[in-house]
């Protein structure tokens, strides 16, 4: 038996006439490893943004544990939705620890005036806190860089402390937008088993991925993505056989496409809405630093 625990039902989002994801059924297992694939301007990312509140879908509904999700980030997160970026989103100004310290804050219940007061509830926990995070420090490899700050971490080990932020709101399930982007191989392979690790501590992961290898090793499943739609779903064997995929990557046509022009103005789209929200002052902009 497997248990849900994402299921996105009918999700639909359109960018005034443009319609980037088009009724996409989509569920992640416990204990699953899911991968979502698709060429530049499916809708990969519009989706994710779906799934973790930063867009509202147009249609259709995500949910957690059998728990219909409100479309607000930090409500996400603290249902157990936990995620990270394509482009990395540190404080880059702030140290190693202080940045996962960040990610705890859907877990402490600590208020206004007990921060202020600094009393015993306070102090103990700002200590359970820190013990957290230094566990998730030691658990991808970054421990002994607590102090450094984190714009002077090498690409590899920034991509790996997001990851370890993102983990601070002890998800149950944990998204990954190209966590390989820019890597070397051998970066490359210590996400791979850190994503590993990751689901052998509980936690479901789906993840975002140009790196087929990477995808394929890692997966359980594959979804697929051209232009908003799902167009296969299944292992890494029966998705890489799919005629429709191999077309859909080559740029071949098959039945039914709407061609590039689409996928090009969807990709514009996406583009368009992501600005938007990393506008310096914006509400979702505040709310993605955070999550």
């Amino acid at each position: 038996m497997t248990t849900p625990v994402l299921e996105a039902r009918d999700v639909t989002m359109r960018f005034g006439g443009l319609t980037a994801v088009r009724s996409v059924d989509f569920t992640v297992n416990a204990g699953e490893i899911v991968g979502l694939i698709g060429p530049n301007g499916a809708g990969k990312t519009t989706f994710f943004n779906c799934l973790t509140g930063l867009y509202v879908p147009t249609e259709g509904t995500v949910s957690y544990k059998g728990t219909v999700l409100p479309p607000k980030p930090h409500l996400v997160t603290q249902a157990g939705i936990a995620r990270t970026f394509q482009n990395i989103r540190l404080f880059a100004n702030m140290t190693v620890l202080e940045n996962v310290l960040v990610g705890r804050h859907t877990r402490t219940k600590e208020g206004l005036w007990s921060a202020l007061l600094r009393g015993p509830g306070f102090k103990k926990a700002e200590r359970a806190s820190e013990e957290r995070a230094m566990e998730l420090l030691e658990f991808i490899g970054l421990a002994h860089k607590r102090d450094h700050l984190a714009r002077n971490l090498p690409y590899g080990e920034q991509r790996k402390l997001e990851i370890a932020r993102a983990l601070a709101s002890e998800p149950g399930l944990l998204l990954l937008d190209e966590p390989t982007a820019g890597m070397n191989p051998q970066e490359t392979r210590a996400t791979e088993e850190l994503v590993f690790a990751i689901r052998d501590k509980g936690v479901a992961v789906l993840l975002i991925e140009h790196d087929m290898r990477f995808v394929f090793n890692l997966s359980d499943r594959v979804a697929v993505l051209v232009q908003g739609e799902k167009l296969v779903e299944g292992t890494s064997d029966v998705v890489q056989a799919d005629e429709r995929v191999i077309a859909a990557y080559l740029g071949e046509p098959f039945e039914g496409d709407p061609g590039q022009a689409e996928a090009a103005e969807v990709e514009a789209a996406e583009a368009a809405a992501g600005a938007a929200a990393d506008a310096p002052g914006t509400a979702s902009s505040t709310k993605g630093e955070a999550q």
